[in-house]
């Protein structure tokens, strides 16, 4: 046995509310790593829902990696939602064309409005209940986002943040300690080595994780 196999659906069968995200994901400018899972009150097919003013036309991606854990509710607010705040008014005029969008003429529209890039959330990321992500975020490995933080800017590696606007609580591990989880990166590893190793990777053992890493 080397644990459960990413492709499905429903991991934890007959219970409907839970699913491995990237076998529910459409869009294609949205990318989700093996094992992250998103647990629904309502209903789990719907996560896309949350990914709110995620307009093509911007080209901004959502990309998510793996072994991650993500609650009911949490929302993902992408760079469709950026007005300019420097001209009078904060409109988006050029987005509805018909003569508006003379006032981009000569830039493209998804170079008009302030665009802060790809949200990118890390490996094994545990993101809280009605959490909600801002554009072009990072959030690094290991992170805990706390129910009802809103994310404004980057989450360092293995650091728990909380509050709105959110900020660090603590790290969990010390710096140096981060550091060599992140060398060892056990996500990548195969299903094999990580079965093996499970006892390490639920332990607090550093210095034998890194062991099993080389």
């Amino acid at each position: 046995m080397t644990g459960p196999n990413p492709d499905t659906r429903y991991p934890l069968q007959p219970y409907q509310n839970l699913v491995f995200l990237k076998n529910f994901i459409t869009r294609p400018n949205i990318v989700v790593g093996d094992y992250t899972y998103y647990d629904d009150f309502d209903n789990p097919a719907n996560f896309e829902k949350n990914v709110l003013y995620h307009f093509d036309f911007v080209g901004d991606k959502l990309i998510i990696g793996k072994f991650c854990a993500i609650a009911s509710d949490v929302k993902f607010v992408m760079n469709g939602a950026n007005h300019e705040t420097s001209p009078i008014s904060t409109f988006p005029f050029a987005i509805f064309r018909n003569g508006w969008e003379k006032i981009s003429e000569g830039v493209d529209i998804a170079d008009k409005y302030p665009i802060k890039g790809d949200t990118t959330i890390g490996n094994d990321v545990w993101i809280g209940y009605n959490a909600t992500i801002m554009p072009g975020v990072k959030i690094g490995n290991g992170a805990i986002i706390a129910s009802k933080a809103v994310v404004t800017k980057d989450v360092p590696a293995y650091a728990i943040v909380g509050g709105n606007p959110a900020q660090v609580v603590r790290k969990r591990f010390d710096d140096e300690h981060i550091a060599r989880l992140e060398k060892i990166a056990w996500w990548n590893w195969s299903a094999e080595k990580i079965t093996a190793n499970l006892l390490l990777i639920n332990s607090g053992d550093i210095d034998a994780l890194e062991k099993a890493a080389s």
